[in-house]
């Protein structure tokens, strides 16, 4: 699987969260339609993360992260203080690893926020459970 399918199946399941895109349809005086579609934003602090342009900045700076990372990213950030165990992570990007896989993950995410901001510390760690986001 390239991460082209990997990115559509990850769509997929961000339409089916709370957080989708909603989109309103307005009928204009001329019959016609107009569609207008509101991005999914997700702002905690400095965090910003646009789903649909799967683009995440911290403090207005972009962080530079692969689509699996995006996904980690998000799954975290949806519901800030929740502990996302290992297998929660994977499902979520959409990936099937082990559990070494997403430590590394999680450690480079950490390293690409902290080349930012050097007093990066959202992602905290709950040994022998998982990851969680803090605000």
């Amino acid at each position: 699987m390239n991460r082209y399918m990997l990115l559509g199946a990850a769509c997929a399941l961000l339409a089916g969260s709370a957080l989708a895109q909603s989109t309103t349809v307005r009928e204009n005086a001329d019959g016609s339609t107009t569609t207008t579609t509101k991005e999914t934003v997700v702002e905690h602090g400095p965090l910003k993360l646009e789903a649909e342009r799967m683009r995440v900045t911290w403090n207005g700076s972009e962080v530079p992260l692969t689509v699996t990372e995006f996904w980690m990213v998000h799954t975290l950030v949806r519901f800030p203080g929740h502990v996302k165990n290992r297998d929660q992570l994977m499902r979520e990007a959409q990936v099937v690893v082990d559990d070494a896989t997403i430590t590394s993950h999680i450690k480079r995410i950490r390293k690409k926020f902290i080349a930012i901001d050097a007093a990066f510390d959202s992602i905290e760690t709950v040994h022998g459970v998982g990851y969680r986001w803090t605000t």
